[in-house]
This record gives structure tokens, C-alpha cells and sequence, in this order.
């Protein structure tokens, strides 16, 4: 498992498959989460807004830590933002990204930064 600077946890799923979620890092700049919104298309780069979510300590836009091709969004999200405040990657998860250069996945960060 891997992290990116704004607040994502990384972890390939196989070859081609990488699932994306919000660290504690990422929960702890935003404090409890109240509301979420997925902002991006099929396709995802760096440079788009993933999902927006207003919480305790901030509303913000979070941009995709790689880029690649979506094939699975976390819907529970939309009608429970409250599960991103868990500490389960299994409720914490966002997005399942395809088509990811294994190169971008190696230079996130080992640590989540807390």
C-alpha cells in the first residue's frame, strides 16, 4: 500500500487494478465527514477533482492520486458519507482505477503521513 501527499491510501488489487481511499491522513485534515459528491468521469487524470466532500474541518475538491480509467466507484458514499470517517479500508474506499502506470503507483509515498 501505497499514499499520496493530499490524503489517499493506494493498493494494487492485481496487474492492472488499483483501489483508491481516503487515509487517515486525509481524514484527519478534513474531520468528520457530512457530505460527498464523485466530481470525475471514466477517465481520471492528476489534474481532476475525484469527489468534493464538506466535513468538521474543511469542504474541499480531492484530486485523483493517479491517473487511469475508472471501472468501479464506491456508491455507498453518496446516500453514507459517514463511512469515510471509518477507520476500515473496506468503508473508506472511493474508486477502482484501471489502465494506471505502475511507475506513478511507485512513486507515492510509503507513509500516510500522520
Amino acid at each position: 500500500m501505497k499514499y499520496s501527499e493530499n490524503g489517499f491510501w493506494v493498493e494494487p488489487i492485481n496487474d492492472d487494478l488499483y483501489r483508491i481511499g481516503l487515509s487517515d491522513k486525509g481524514q484527519d485534515d478534513l474531520g468528520d465527514v457530512a457530505f460527498f459528491e464523485f466530481l470525475a468521469s471514466e477517465n481520471v487524470t492528476t489534474e481532476d477533482s475525484l469527489f468534493s466532500v464538506e466535513a468538521s474541518k474543511a469542504t474541499t475538491d480531492l484530486a485523483s492520486p493517479l491517473n487511469g480509467r475508472v471501472v468501479e466507484w464506491h456508491h455507498a458514499l453518496e446516500k453514507q458519507p459517514e463511512l469515510l470517517n471509518s477507520t476500515d479500508k473496506e468503508n473508506t474506499w472511493v474508486a477502482i482505477l484501471s489502465h494506471v502506470e505502475r511507475s506513478e503507483y511507485d512513486a507515492l509515498l510509503d507513509t500516510s503521513g500522520l
